[in-house]
């Protein structure tokens, strides 16, 4: 297996995409990724952009460059837009975080629109985004960390698809890294849950987590196990 290493001088500074970020699970991880030292984009839909603005600013609070970025992961032309504004704006990409869509119904209760939406969002949202920072990352030529949300009948089907997606070795030869965090019912209503899951993208983003790559982490207490 090829050993992956970070060449990125110390004094370039790293930025961020954590898509889904206006709430729960991605805003934390924002918080902490400005806590570790990065410069933040924050990303979301457009109904949630006061939301995401006051994250912002609580971000800027940090001594932390951020901004927001409206979008819809599941759109291409959206995702190159956003990738070019982060790049236009802050600099660069080291690493992207994505969040999901969660739809808890049976099977006999679900839709084909609920269906679609999900696997639209969950699945081609992923793909777009690691697809299109990927090639940001690799222009940039210091390698970069992609980390994805993988974890009820759509919702696992399409969080399959983002776990195949995470074991493909085809970044490899760029020094970017991909891996999935799989959580379990989070409530984000309490301070300490969502800190799991941000803890472990912080410590996925940092160089010394270079040999981790196309695993699936599972976070749910014992509830599941591999």
């Amino acid at each position: 297996m090829e050993q992956f290493t970070d060449p990125s001088p110390s004094e370039i500074p790293r930025v961020a995409i954590v898509t889904g970020a206006a709430q729960g699970i991605g805003r934390d991880i924002a918080i902490r990724l400005a806590d570790d030292g990065l410069d933040v984009a924050v990303n979301d839909i457009p109904t949630k952009g006061e939301q995401l603005q006051e994250l912002v600013a609580e971000i800027r609070l940090k001594n932390r460059r951020a901004m927001a970025v409206l979008a819809d992961v599941s759109s291409e032309d959206e995702v190159i837009a956003m990738i070019a504004r982060v790049v236009d704006e802050l600099g660069g990409v080291d690493m992207v975080a994505n969040v999901g869509v969660l739809l808890v119904k049976p099977l006999l209760d679900t839709s084909v629109d609920e269906w679609e939406r999900t696997i639209s969002i969950n699945v081609r949202g992923t793909m777009l985004c690691y697809k299109y920072a990927a090639k940001q990352m690799i222009k940039q030529g210091r390698g970069g960390r992609i980390i994805g949300n993988a974890m009820f009948s759509a919702y696992s089907t399409s969080k399959f698809g983002i776990r195949g997606l995470t074991q493909s070795h085809e970044f490899a030869p760029y020094n970017i890294t991909v891996n999935a965090y799989a959580p379990g019912i989070i409530n984000t209503a309490m301070g300490n849950c969502p800190e799991v899951i941000s803890s472990l993208v912080s410590y996925l983003a940092k160089p010394e987590a270079h040999f981790i790559t196309g695993q699936t982490i599972m976070v749910n207490g014992g509830f599941l196990m591999e």
